[in-house]
């Protein structure tokens, strides 16, 4: 495929919004929206934010930014501080432990700082603003090398979504589906970090590396992340290889397809939880790399808007179908060949729950929330098994859950990949009542308990759900972080949902900044 023929692909799919009958829903079909626009208001009436996913994130912030460049960003720091009001950071909005929002905060949304501000294509490194979101980057790549024989691809991103910022993955410690890949912390040479004096400190593994580590990972406590210097790889075609597998050997198909050279891939588990193949079977899917001159697939089967569209609504409404739609699908596309950048990209419709609880007839709001579980690879099939066991006597609705490996993270201080784990991420449907909250934050509660039982550990990005023991366990340097937070910004000018619930939880006291609302 071109680079033109993607651009139309994108457009047409753009293009395809239409109304889509599905069973039992003749009364209200579910409406087919694009993939590629923004829910979020360019410029916003008012200061109630939320997150993008979830939606259990609601928050009043006292104002909002969108600066366009760094001096804009040091008068807004300056002028908060002037008034005594603490600042929150926002890029894609997709984080849904309450990290981007705060109370009262100043709400500093980056997605104006989106340039490309270097591009060095004999070392294979770029270098962008921090608002900057995936498509961007990729299409100013294929944009600027079309017709190069020799090009450069982005090395990972988050699967799921696209509309993510750069310095949102960093500030989170991203990960994508790469089989024998750190976090992103290993992709990143240097970046610019405006800390609470508006004083720029360009942190790399040389400069200012206590910030480096505490940085990446740190959830946008230590100042705007407001430029970055991303390593990249040679680009690669890859073919996909796709099979059903099974939970209790899936670690070594894993295994050998790393043996084999493969780069990427992931293993998508069924969860209809009536049937024997709940969390037992899959969808085992792999890229490895092929010669340069190996032809793209023409025309590859893929998903359109309208696929997606129907299977949301059988992954709620009819899961074996779901399952059985989708293997199906995925199987037809496998031996198609793809540039690598290309297939780490994801489809994502913003709040396209709604639609879906009209076409539920659903009494009460609902949307997915996230968790992510770490184990030992050697510990997969067990902690699946009681995995299984609980969200069966739970009665929870799992829509969507995954496999992908991450290797260990050595550098940054918060490191959630304490070593080589496999990563399970379970995405369950929450009705928006406080007892069917509670209910699936009793659920994570217990999926992480399983994981510390094996040795794992979870993903704090995704919700505050965890226990104080179960942070303490899977997190022992939280206590500190905490401590560190307050050296590098003794006023605290940096806030967050997320950061109050934590000091709150470890008794870590405020100093009283105006507008902190515990």
């Amino acid at each position: 495929m071109t680079t033109l023929n993607r651009r139309n692909f994108m457009k047409a799919s753009s293009a395809a919004i239409g109304m889509l009958a599905l069973p039992g829903c003749v009364a209200r079909p579910l409406t087919v929206r694009s993939p590629y626009g923004s829910g979020i208001p360019e410029q916003e009436a008012g200061t109630a934010v939320n997150d993008v996913h979830s939606q259990l994130n609601a928050t009043r912030v006292g104002a909002i930014m969108k600066p366009r460049n760094v001096e804009a960003l040091q008068v807004a720091i300056a002028r908060a501080k002037s008034a005594g009001q603490t600042i929150s950071i926002a890029g894609g909005r997709h984080a849904m432990g309450g990290q981007q929002f705060g109370e009262a905060t100043l709400l500093i949304d980056t997605r104006d700082m989106n340039q490309v501000l270097a591009f060095d294509n004999e070392r294979g490194s770029i270098t962008v603003e921090g608002g900057i979101q995936w498509p961007q980057l990729i299409e100013y790549l294929n944009r600027t090398q079309d017709g190069r024989d020799r090009q450069w691809g982005i090395v990972q991103k988050q699967t799921g979504a696209d509309r993510l910022s750069i310095a949102g993955a960093l500030s989170c410690n991203a990960h994508g589906r790469g089989l024998n890949l750190k976090p992103i912390v290993d992709q990143v040479e240097a970046f610019d970090l405006i800390d609470h004096t508006g004083e720029i400190r360009t942190c790399s593994r040389s400069s200012h590396r206590d910030l480096f580590r505490l940085a990446i990972g740190g959830y946008g406590l230590f100042g705007i992340i407001s430029r970055v210097e991303l390593k990249l790889r040679p680009r690669v075609k890859v073919r996909r290889i796709v099979a059903l597998g099974e939970t209790a050997t899936i670690m070594e198909r894993f295994e050998e397809r790393i043996r084999d050279g493969y780069l990427y891939g992931d293993y998508q588990f069924a969860t209809d939880s009536s049937r024997d193949s709940f969390l037992r079977r899959g969808v085992f899917s792999c890229y490895g790399p092929v010669p340069l001159e190996t032809p793209l697939t023409p025309d590859p089967t893929r998903f359109r808007p309208e696929d997606w569209a129907r299977l949301t609504f059988y992954s709620h409404k009819y899961k074996r179908r779901a399952f059985e739609v989708y293997s199906s699908r995925y199987l037809k596309t496998s031996g198609q060949v793809y540039w690598a950048d290309w297939q780490l990209s994801a489809a994502y419709v913003d709040d396209y729950h709604a639609d879906l609880d009209r076409a539920l007839h659903a009494k009460v709001k609902a949307t997915e929330m996230i968790t992510e579980i770490y184990v030992p690879r050697a510990a997969l099939t067990a902690f699946m098994d009681g995995a299984r066991a609980g969200l069966r006597a739970r009665k929870a609705n799992v829509i969507y859950g995954t496999v992908r490996l991450i290797e260990q993270d050595d550098e940054t201080f918060l490191a959630w990949a304490r070593e080589r784990y496999a990563c399970v991420i379970f995405n369950l449907h929450v009705e928006h009542t406080p007892q069917a909250i509670e209910r699936a934050a009793d659920a994570f509660r217990e999926l992480i308990d399983f994981g510390i039982r094996h040795g794992g550990s979870y993903y704090l990005t995704y919700h505050r759900w965890a226990r104080r023991d179960q942070v303490e366990r899977c997190y022992p340097q939280m206590a500190e972080f905490l401590e560190l937070k307050r050296r590098h910004d003794p006023a605290e000018t940096f806030q967050s949902t997320w950061y109050r619930h934590y000091r709150t939880m470890f008794g870590v006291g405020s100093v009283g900044v105006p507008g902190a609302r515990l």
